[in-house]
Protein backbone atom coordinates (compact mmCIF):
# COMPACT_ATOMS: atom_id res chain seq x y z
CA UNK A 1 0.00 0.00 0.00
CA UNK A 2 3.06 2.10 0.28
CA UNK A 3 2.68 2.86 -3.36
CA UNK A 4 -0.61 4.57 -2.69
CA UNK A 5 0.65 7.70 -1.06
CA UNK A 6 -1.83 10.21 0.27
CA UNK A 7 -2.78 13.03 -2.12
CA UNK A 8 -1.16 15.57 0.17
CA UNK A 9 2.14 13.69 0.02
CA UNK A 10 2.05 13.58 -3.76
CA UNK A 11 1.32 17.28 -3.92
CA UNK A 12 4.07 18.15 -1.51
CA UNK A 13 6.59 15.96 -3.24
CA UNK A 14 5.75 17.48 -6.63
CA UNK A 15 6.20 20.97 -5.33
CA UNK A 16 9.55 20.21 -3.86
CA UNK A 17 10.76 18.56 -7.05
CA UNK A 18 9.65 21.32 -9.56
CA UNK A 19 10.50 24.62 -7.82
CA UNK A 20 14.33 24.58 -8.37
CA UNK A 21 13.92 23.79 -12.08
CA UNK A 22 11.48 26.71 -12.58
CA UNK A 23 13.85 29.29 -11.04
CA UNK A 24 16.76 28.13 -13.18
CA UNK A 25 14.74 28.31 -16.37
CA UNK A 26 13.53 31.79 -15.49
CA UNK A 27 17.05 32.98 -14.81
CA UNK A 28 18.32 31.61 -18.11
CA UNK A 29 15.37 33.11 -20.02
CA UNK A 30 15.92 36.55 -18.48
CA UNK A 31 19.59 36.32 -19.33
CA UNK A 32 18.87 35.63 -22.96
CA UNK A 33 16.39 38.50 -23.12
CA UNK A 34 18.90 40.91 -21.57
CA UNK A 35 21.66 39.78 -23.93
CA UNK A 36 19.35 40.13 -26.92
CA UNK A 37 18.36 43.65 -25.85
CA UNK A 38 22.00 44.64 -25.43
CA UNK A 39 22.80 43.22 -28.86
CA UNK A 40 19.92 45.09 -30.51
CA UNK A 41 20.93 48.35 -28.82
CA UNK A 42 24.53 47.86 -29.94
CA UNK A 43 23.51 47.15 -33.51
CA UNK A 44 21.22 50.20 -33.54
CA UNK A 45 23.96 52.50 -32.25
CA UNK A 46 26.44 51.03 -34.71
CA UNK A 47 24.05 51.44 -37.62
CA UNK A 48 23.29 55.06 -36.79
CA UNK A 49 26.92 55.96 -36.29
CA UNK A 50 27.84 54.31 -39.58
CA UNK A 51 25.09 56.19 -41.39
CA UNK A 52 26.23 59.60 -40.22
CA UNK A 53 29.97 58.92 -40.35
CA UNK A 54 30.27 57.09 -43.65
CA UNK A 55 30.33 58.81 -47.02
CA UNK A 56 27.34 57.80 -49.19
CA UNK A 57 28.38 55.51 -51.96
CA UNK A 58 26.94 57.74 -54.71
CA UNK A 59 29.02 60.78 -53.77
CA UNK A 60 32.20 59.62 -55.45
CA UNK A 61 30.69 57.79 -58.38
CA UNK A 62 28.04 60.36 -59.41
CA UNK A 63 29.69 63.66 -58.58
CA UNK A 64 33.26 64.85 -59.11
CA UNK A 65 35.36 65.49 -56.04
CA UNK A 66 35.54 69.12 -54.97
CA UNK A 67 39.12 70.25 -54.46
CA UNK A 68 39.99 71.04 -50.88
CA UNK A 69 40.94 74.59 -51.84
CA UNK A 70 37.39 75.19 -53.17
CA UNK A 71 35.36 74.13 -50.16
CA UNK A 72 34.48 77.77 -49.59
CA UNK A 73 34.31 78.78 -53.25
CA UNK A 74 31.53 81.14 -54.26
CA UNK A 75 29.13 79.53 -56.73
CA UNK A 76 27.57 82.85 -57.81
CA UNK A 77 28.34 86.58 -57.79
CA UNK A 78 29.75 87.75 -54.48
CA UNK A 79 29.71 91.57 -54.67
CA UNK A 80 30.03 92.02 -50.89
CA UNK A 81 33.51 90.54 -50.62
CA UNK A 82 35.65 92.90 -52.68
CA UNK A 83 39.34 92.02 -53.00
CA UNK A 84 41.83 94.40 -51.39
CA UNK A 85 43.30 95.44 -54.75
CA UNK A 86 42.45 98.91 -55.94
CA UNK A 87 40.38 99.52 -59.05
CA UNK A 88 38.72 102.43 -60.87
CA UNK A 89 36.28 102.99 -58.00
CA UNK A 90 39.23 104.23 -55.94
CA UNK A 91 39.86 107.09 -58.38
CA UNK A 92 38.63 110.36 -56.78
CA UNK A 93 38.27 111.88 -60.27
CA UNK A 94 35.69 109.31 -61.36
CA UNK A 95 32.41 111.00 -62.29
CA UNK A 96 29.08 109.43 -63.16
CA UNK A 97 27.62 112.61 -64.69
CA UNK A 98 27.04 113.09 -68.40
CA UNK A 99 28.49 116.63 -68.18
CA UNK A 100 31.92 115.37 -67.18
CA UNK A 101 34.41 114.26 -69.86
CA UNK A 102 33.94 110.66 -71.01
CA UNK A 103 35.77 108.03 -69.02
CA UNK A 104 39.06 107.05 -70.64
CA UNK A 105 40.53 103.54 -70.85
CA UNK A 106 37.18 102.13 -69.75
CA UNK A 107 37.72 98.80 -71.53
CA UNK A 108 40.98 98.23 -69.66
CA UNK A 109 39.57 99.34 -66.30
CA UNK A 110 36.51 97.17 -66.71
CA UNK A 111 38.62 94.18 -67.78
CA UNK A 112 40.79 94.57 -64.67
CA UNK A 113 37.70 94.80 -62.46
CA UNK A 114 36.34 91.58 -63.95
CA UNK A 115 39.65 89.83 -63.21
CA UNK A 116 39.22 90.86 -59.58
CA UNK A 117 35.66 89.52 -59.58
CA UNK A 118 35.78 86.22 -61.50
CA UNK A 119 32.37 85.18 -60.18
CA UNK A 120 30.83 87.71 -62.58
CA UNK A 121 31.20 85.60 -65.70
CA UNK A 122 29.16 85.37 -68.84
CA UNK A 123 27.57 87.90 -71.18
CA UNK A 124 25.41 89.63 -68.59
CA UNK A 125 22.63 92.08 -69.45
CA UNK A 126 21.32 94.94 -67.34
CA UNK A 127 17.85 96.20 -68.29
CA UNK A 128 17.41 99.95 -67.70
CA UNK A 129 14.07 101.74 -67.80
CA UNK A 130 12.28 104.43 -65.83
CA UNK A 131 9.68 107.14 -65.54
CA UNK A 132 9.17 110.51 -63.91
CA UNK A 133 9.51 111.05 -60.15
CA UNK A 134 6.10 112.68 -59.68
CA UNK A 135 2.60 111.16 -60.01
CA UNK A 136 1.17 110.85 -63.51
CA UNK A 137 -1.34 113.42 -64.73
CA UNK A 138 -3.30 110.70 -66.46
CA UNK A 139 -5.60 109.18 -63.76
CA UNK A 140 -4.70 105.64 -64.85
CA UNK A 141 -1.10 106.48 -65.74
CA UNK A 142 0.51 105.15 -62.57
CA UNK A 143 -1.54 101.95 -62.86
CA UNK A 144 -0.31 101.41 -66.42
CA UNK A 145 3.31 102.19 -65.52
CA UNK A 146 3.15 99.65 -62.69
CA UNK A 147 1.86 96.96 -65.03
CA UNK A 148 4.48 97.85 -67.63
CA UNK A 149 7.19 97.60 -64.96
CA UNK A 150 5.85 94.22 -63.76
CA UNK A 151 6.01 93.04 -67.34
CA UNK A 152 9.71 93.91 -67.58
CA UNK A 153 10.47 92.30 -64.22
CA UNK A 154 8.70 89.12 -65.35
CA UNK A 155 10.85 88.91 -68.47
CA UNK A 156 14.02 89.72 -66.53
CA UNK A 157 13.30 87.03 -63.92
CA UNK A 158 12.76 84.38 -66.59
CA UNK A 159 16.04 85.23 -68.34
CA UNK A 160 18.33 86.12 -65.44
CA UNK A 161 18.42 89.83 -66.27
CA UNK A 162 18.65 92.47 -63.55
CA UNK A 163 16.47 95.57 -63.86
CA UNK A 164 17.35 99.14 -62.90
CA UNK A 165 14.29 101.39 -62.76
CA UNK A 166 15.23 105.05 -62.58
CA UNK A 167 12.73 107.85 -61.84
CA UNK A 168 15.05 110.81 -61.29
CA UNK A 169 16.93 113.07 -63.69
CA UNK A 170 20.70 112.63 -63.54
CA UNK A 171 20.96 115.84 -65.58
CA UNK A 172 18.11 118.26 -64.70
CA UNK A 173 17.98 119.82 -68.18
CA UNK A 174 17.89 116.48 -69.99
CA UNK A 175 14.19 115.70 -69.69
CA UNK A 176 11.82 113.38 -71.54
CA UNK A 177 13.59 111.19 -74.14
CA UNK A 178 16.95 112.87 -73.41
CA UNK A 179 16.97 111.47 -69.86
CA UNK A 180 18.27 108.11 -71.09
CA UNK A 181 21.86 109.09 -71.94
CA UNK A 182 22.90 110.30 -68.45
CA UNK A 183 21.16 107.27 -66.97
CA UNK A 184 23.04 104.90 -69.24
CA UNK A 185 26.45 106.36 -68.45
CA UNK A 186 25.82 106.01 -64.71
CA UNK A 187 24.53 102.46 -65.20
CA UNK A 188 27.65 101.41 -67.09
CA UNK A 189 29.94 102.67 -64.36
CA UNK A 190 27.78 101.20 -61.60
CA UNK A 191 27.58 97.79 -63.30
CA UNK A 192 30.92 96.86 -64.85
CA UNK A 193 29.81 93.22 -64.66
CA UNK A 194 27.18 93.89 -67.37
CA UNK A 195 28.38 93.37 -70.93
CA UNK A 196 25.20 94.87 -72.37
CA UNK A 197 22.89 97.64 -71.18
CA UNK A 198 19.37 97.22 -72.52
CA UNK A 199 17.41 100.46 -72.58
CA UNK A 200 13.62 100.03 -72.81
CA UNK A 201 11.16 102.93 -72.73
CA UNK A 202 8.51 102.81 -70.02
CA UNK A 203 5.73 102.51 -72.64
CA UNK A 204 7.18 99.33 -74.18
CA UNK A 205 6.02 95.85 -73.16
CA UNK A 206 7.49 92.38 -73.66
CA UNK A 207 5.04 90.24 -75.59
CA UNK A 208 7.24 87.18 -76.08
CA UNK A 209 8.38 86.00 -72.68
CA UNK A 210 10.32 83.04 -74.09
CA UNK A 211 12.47 84.77 -76.69
CA UNK A 212 16.23 84.84 -76.05
CA UNK A 213 18.27 87.65 -77.55
CA UNK A 214 20.58 86.29 -80.28
CA UNK A 215 23.66 87.92 -78.78
CA UNK A 216 26.00 85.88 -80.95
CA UNK A 217 24.61 87.73 -83.95
CA UNK A 218 25.88 91.02 -82.53
CA UNK A 219 29.48 89.99 -82.04
CA UNK A 220 31.62 92.76 -83.46
CA UNK A 221 28.92 95.39 -82.86
CA UNK A 222 28.49 97.76 -79.95
CA UNK A 223 24.87 98.80 -80.36
CA UNK A 224 21.65 97.17 -81.57
CA UNK A 225 18.61 99.16 -82.73
CA UNK A 226 15.46 98.31 -84.63
CA UNK A 227 15.22 99.90 -88.05
CA UNK A 228 15.52 99.69 -91.81
CA UNK A 229 18.82 100.55 -93.55
CA UNK A 230 17.13 101.69 -96.75
CA UNK A 231 15.10 104.27 -94.82
CA UNK A 232 18.27 105.49 -93.11
CA UNK A 233 20.62 105.79 -96.06
CA UNK A 234 18.26 106.19 -99.02
CA UNK A 235 15.05 107.79 -97.74
CA UNK A 236 16.83 109.69 -94.97
CA UNK A 237 13.87 109.40 -92.64
CA UNK A 238 14.02 110.20 -88.94
CA UNK A 239 11.58 107.31 -88.34
CA UNK A 240 13.96 104.85 -90.00
CA UNK A 241 14.95 103.68 -86.50
CA UNK A 242 13.43 103.75 -83.02
CA UNK A 243 15.55 104.99 -80.13
CA UNK A 244 13.14 103.78 -77.44
CA UNK A 245 14.57 100.25 -77.29
CA UNK A 246 18.23 99.41 -77.86
CA UNK A 247 21.18 97.40 -76.65
CA UNK A 248 24.52 99.11 -76.08
CA UNK A 249 27.72 97.34 -75.13
CA UNK A 250 29.39 98.45 -71.90
CA UNK A 251 32.55 99.73 -73.56
CA UNK A 252 34.79 102.70 -74.32
CA UNK A 253 33.01 102.97 -77.66
CA UNK A 254 29.72 103.47 -75.82
CA UNK A 255 31.20 106.07 -73.48
CA UNK A 256 32.47 108.08 -76.44
CA UNK A 257 29.30 107.62 -78.44
CA UNK A 258 27.02 108.79 -75.64
CA UNK A 259 29.19 111.86 -75.11
CA UNK A 260 28.72 112.84 -78.76
CA UNK A 261 25.02 111.91 -78.76
CA UNK A 262 24.32 113.86 -75.55
CA UNK A 263 25.82 117.06 -77.01
CA UNK A 264 22.70 117.36 -79.13
CA UNK A 265 20.60 117.61 -75.96
CA UNK A 266 18.97 120.60 -74.21
CA UNK A 267 21.77 121.00 -71.67
CA UNK A 268 24.19 122.03 -74.41
CA UNK A 269 24.63 125.48 -75.95
CA UNK A 270 24.24 124.03 -79.46
CA UNK A 271 20.82 122.54 -78.78
CA UNK A 272 18.93 124.95 -81.07
CA UNK A 273 21.59 124.62 -83.74
CA UNK A 274 21.24 120.85 -83.68
CA UNK A 275 17.48 121.22 -84.07
CA UNK A 276 18.02 123.11 -87.31
CA UNK A 277 20.60 120.61 -88.57
CA UNK A 278 18.40 117.61 -87.86
CA UNK A 279 15.31 119.13 -89.43
CA UNK A 280 17.18 120.08 -92.58
CA UNK A 281 18.69 116.59 -92.80
CA UNK A 282 15.44 114.68 -92.33
CA UNK A 283 12.72 116.25 -94.46
CA UNK A 284 9.95 114.25 -92.75
CA UNK A 285 10.85 115.64 -89.31
CA UNK A 286 7.93 117.94 -88.42
CA UNK A 287 9.09 119.71 -85.26
CA UNK A 288 12.21 121.84 -84.85
CA UNK A 289 13.57 120.56 -81.52
CA UNK A 290 16.59 118.32 -81.41
CA UNK A 291 15.56 114.83 -80.26
CA UNK A 292 17.47 111.68 -79.43
CA UNK A 293 16.06 109.58 -82.28
CA UNK A 294 16.89 112.09 -85.00
CA UNK A 295 20.32 112.56 -83.43
CA UNK A 296 20.99 108.81 -83.52
CA UNK A 297 19.82 108.57 -87.14
CA UNK A 298 22.07 111.53 -88.01
CA UNK A 299 25.15 109.80 -86.56
CA UNK A 300 24.30 106.65 -88.54
CA UNK A 301 23.88 108.62 -91.73
CA UNK A 302 26.66 111.20 -91.48
CA UNK A 303 29.32 109.36 -89.48
CA UNK A 304 28.82 105.79 -90.63
CA UNK A 305 32.48 104.78 -90.56
CA UNK A 306 33.01 106.14 -87.05
CA UNK A 307 29.74 105.03 -85.46
CA UNK A 308 27.40 103.37 -87.95
CA UNK A 309 29.57 100.36 -88.73
CA UNK A 310 29.40 99.32 -85.08
CA UNK A 311 25.61 99.69 -84.87
CA UNK A 312 23.56 96.64 -85.85
CA UNK A 313 20.24 97.62 -87.42
CA UNK A 314 17.96 94.73 -86.53
CA UNK A 315 14.86 93.93 -88.59
CA UNK A 316 14.86 90.14 -88.77
CA UNK A 317 12.55 89.87 -85.76
CA UNK A 318 10.45 92.24 -83.69
CA UNK A 319 13.22 93.66 -81.50
CA UNK A 320 10.52 96.25 -80.98
CA UNK A 321 7.37 96.79 -83.00
CA UNK A 322 4.78 99.51 -83.45
CA UNK A 323 1.71 98.60 -81.41
CA UNK A 324 -0.87 99.64 -84.03
CA UNK A 325 0.20 96.89 -86.42
CA UNK A 326 0.66 94.25 -83.71
CA UNK A 327 -2.06 94.32 -81.07
CA UNK A 328 -4.90 93.36 -83.38
CA UNK A 329 -3.33 89.95 -83.97
CA UNK A 330 -3.23 88.80 -80.34
CA UNK A 331 -6.80 87.53 -79.98
CA UNK A 332 -6.61 85.32 -83.06
CA UNK A 333 -3.26 83.77 -82.23
CA UNK A 334 -3.02 80.55 -80.24
CA UNK A 335 0.05 79.18 -78.54
CA UNK A 336 0.38 76.48 -81.20
CA UNK A 337 0.23 78.98 -84.05
CA UNK A 338 2.91 81.12 -82.42
CA UNK A 339 5.10 78.07 -81.88
CA UNK A 340 4.76 77.11 -85.57
CA UNK A 341 5.58 80.62 -86.70
CA UNK A 342 8.63 80.73 -84.46
CA UNK A 343 9.81 77.39 -85.82
CA UNK A 344 9.24 78.39 -89.44
CA UNK A 345 10.92 81.76 -88.97
CA UNK A 346 13.87 80.36 -87.07
CA UNK A 347 13.29 82.73 -84.19
CA UNK A 348 12.27 85.54 -86.50
CA UNK A 349 8.65 86.61 -87.00
CA UNK A 350 6.83 84.92 -84.16
CA UNK A 351 5.38 86.74 -81.20
CA UNK A 352 6.82 90.26 -81.15
CA UNK A 353 9.57 90.42 -78.56
CA UNK A 354 8.58 93.98 -77.59
CA UNK A 355 5.41 95.87 -78.45
CA UNK A 356 6.09 99.60 -78.21
CA UNK A 357 3.20 101.97 -77.51
CA UNK A 358 4.78 104.91 -79.25
CA UNK A 359 2.57 107.99 -79.12
CA UNK A 360 0.28 106.75 -76.33
CA UNK A 361 1.99 108.65 -73.49
CA UNK A 362 0.37 106.61 -70.68
CA UNK A 363 1.64 108.85 -67.88
CA UNK A 364 0.78 112.29 -69.21
CA UNK A 365 -2.18 111.19 -71.31
CA UNK A 366 -1.05 113.51 -74.13
CA UNK A 367 -1.42 110.85 -76.77
CA UNK A 368 -1.02 111.29 -80.49
CA UNK A 369 -4.27 112.62 -81.99
CA UNK A 370 -4.19 109.84 -84.59
CA UNK A 371 -5.90 107.63 -82.01
CA UNK A 372 -7.89 108.02 -78.82
CA UNK A 373 -6.78 107.51 -75.26
CA UNK A 374 -9.23 104.61 -74.92
CA UNK A 375 -7.70 102.93 -77.96
CA UNK A 376 -4.25 103.15 -76.33
CA UNK A 377 -5.58 101.85 -73.00
CA UNK A 378 -7.39 98.88 -74.54
CA UNK A 379 -4.33 97.99 -76.61
CA UNK A 380 -2.03 98.11 -73.58
CA UNK A 381 -4.38 95.91 -71.54
CA UNK A 382 -4.55 93.39 -74.34
CA UNK A 383 -0.76 93.25 -74.84
CA UNK A 384 0.00 93.06 -71.12
CA UNK A 385 -2.58 90.33 -70.54
CA UNK A 386 -1.27 88.42 -73.57
CA UNK A 387 2.21 88.53 -72.02
CA UNK A 388 0.90 87.69 -68.55
CA UNK A 389 -0.68 84.50 -69.89
CA UNK A 390 2.79 83.30 -70.85
CA UNK A 391 3.86 83.78 -67.23
CA UNK A 392 0.75 82.43 -65.51
CA UNK A 393 0.64 79.20 -67.49
CA UNK A 394 3.68 78.05 -65.49
CA UNK A 395 1.48 78.39 -62.40
CA UNK A 396 -1.47 76.54 -63.93
CA UNK A 397 -3.72 79.48 -64.83
CA UNK A 398 -4.64 81.62 -67.83
CA UNK A 399 -6.66 84.76 -68.58
CA UNK A 400 -9.57 83.66 -70.81
CA UNK A 401 -10.22 87.22 -71.98
CA UNK A 402 -7.32 89.48 -72.99
CA UNK A 403 -9.37 92.56 -72.07
CA UNK A 404 -10.02 91.27 -68.54
CA UNK A 405 -6.74 91.20 -66.57
CA UNK A 406 -8.45 90.31 -63.27
CA UNK A 407 -10.01 86.95 -64.22
CA UNK A 408 -8.11 83.69 -64.55
CA UNK A 409 -9.15 80.07 -65.12
CA UNK A 410 -7.25 76.86 -64.37
CA UNK A 411 -5.47 75.57 -67.44
CA UNK A 412 -7.12 72.64 -69.24
CA UNK A 413 -5.14 69.42 -69.47
CA UNK A 414 -4.46 69.74 -73.20
CA UNK A 415 -3.35 73.40 -73.11
CA UNK A 416 -0.43 73.84 -75.55
CA UNK A 417 2.98 73.69 -73.90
Amino acid sequence: MASLAPPQLHKSTKAKNTTPRSKAASFISDGFLFAAAVLVAFLLVWALSSFFAATPSFSTSSFPDKPAACLDCVTGPDPLNDPPDKNFYDDPELSYTIDSPPVKSWDEMRREWLKQHPSFSGERILMVTGSQSTPCRNPIGDYLLLKLFKNKVDYGRRHGIDVFYNNVLFQPKMVSFWAKTPTLKAAMLAHPEAEWIWWIDSDAAFTDMDFELPLGRYKGHNMVIHGWPNLIYEKKSWTSINAGVFLIRNSQWAMDFMDVWARMGPQHDDYDKWGEILRSTFKDKLYPESDDQSGLAYLLLKEKEKWGDKIYVENEYYFQGYWVEIVGTFENITEKVWAEQLKDAGGGRGRPLITHFTGCQPCSGDHNQMYSGQTCYDAMQKALTFADNQVLRNYGFVHPDLQDPSTVNPLPFDYPA
